[in-house]
């Protein structure tokens, strides 16, 4: 699947009071959500669109589980749908399936709109040593795009769109004279802070 924007530009002309049959500007429009979607998820360090099939991903195994009385944790990316999903333990070339014996975890995220962050072996424990790895086949990322998330992407959109007419960094009008840009816009970070993963805050 192609990656997503997190808003349409249909939303982005309406946040920018552009007419919906004004289309000469839609590729820009279109462009500068791709950019702020993307910038998104470098700023949370996940994404939040799906996969539209399942997808095989190899991880190694060493600090990356967690255990306790129910068994092993294998902390993952993101996993935002069950269907297809597929679970091995091995090396390339010889593959055990596990996938029966897996639990996702938190139990009820799909159910809330929140991803699969981790899988728990039950009552057992994920191989450790000898190169051992897991390859996971899953629908990886969000398994929809969350509300906060939309509305941060179109607030950054808008303000990324009018930096055309800022390229000093600053934004003229005749009622407020000259206004400088901050650098980060408390009010997108306010919206996707409680998205960022450990690591890239």
């Amino acid at each position: 699947m192609a990656e997503t924007s997190y808003a349409t530009v249909a939303q982005l002309k309406a946040q920018l009071t552009i007419a919906t049959d004004d289309t000469s500007r839609d590729d820009d429009l279109a462009r500068v959500l791709a950019a702020t979607s993307r910038g998104i998820d470098d700023a949370t360090g996940r994404r939040f669109w799906l996969d539209d099939a399942p997808v095989p991903r190899v991880v190694g195994l060493l600090g990356r589980t967690l255990a306790d009385a129910d068994g092993d944790r294998l902390l993952v990316r993101d996993i935002g749908s069950l269907d297809g999903l597929v679970v091995e333990t091995g090396r390339a070339g010889s593959w055990s399936d596990v996938t029966a014996g897996v639990e996702p975890d938190p139990p009820d995220a799909l159910d809330e709109g929140k991803p699969i962050t981790s899988l728990l072996l039950v009552s057992s424990r994920w191989p450790a040593g000898g190169g051992q790895r897991a390859r996971i086949t899953a629908r990886w990322g969000y398994p929809a795009v969350p509300g906060p998330i939309a509305e941060a992407t179109l607030i950054q959109a808008t303000r990324l769109y009018k930096r055309k007419d800022s390229p000093e960094g600053v934004m003229g009008s005749a009622e407020w004279g000259v206004v400088r840009i901050s650098r980060r816009d408390p009010d997108v970070w306010a919206l996707i802070e409680k998205y960022i993963l450990d690591g890239f805050a």
